[in-house]
């Protein structure tokens, strides 16, 4: 299996500060939950964010994410989330992104990034660096 399709996994335990009055995890969090997984998951590349930004000159941006909501997670479930490419453009990468409590799945998204050079924020084509690892 390459690189790309590979699904890369961060175990994330749910805090009082996740949750609502209830227990319940509230529903932005799974943002920040898939946030920090994508984050480590480019680091599985060579690159953080900040060295992205300071060597190649780009940043990756949310450009738009749809997330469906299957069940809730609650104060102290240990979770697994995901992160795998579905599709490269030019400048946009859309991962699939999962948030699982064991092997029941809770959220399911697509987050379409995009490579934006950090002075103007314009798009950029995706650093071939990464590029390069992201192949079949």
């Amino acid at each position: 299996m390459s690189k790309r399709h590979q699904i890369f996994s961060l175990p994330v335990r749910v805090y009082f500060q996740d949750t609502d009055a209830g227990g319940v995890v509230y529903h932005a969090n799974y943002v920040n939950f898939m946030e920090r997984a994508r984050t480590e998951w480019l680091r599985t590349f060579g690159y953080s964010n900040a060295g992205m930004m300071k060597e190649l000159g780009v940043v990756f941006v949310v450009r738009s994410m749809k997330l469906d909501y299957l069940r809730p997670a609650l104060l102290d479930d240990l979770l697994t989330v995901t992160a795998r490419i579905k599709e490269i453009g030019r400048s946009r990468v859309t991962l699939w992104q999962e948030v699982q409590r064991g092997e029941e799945l809770l959220t399911e998204g697509e987050v379409h990034l995009v490579c934006v050079n950090v002075e103007t924020f314009k798009p950029v084509s995706v650093p071939d660096v990464l590029r390069n690892q992201w192949k079949d």
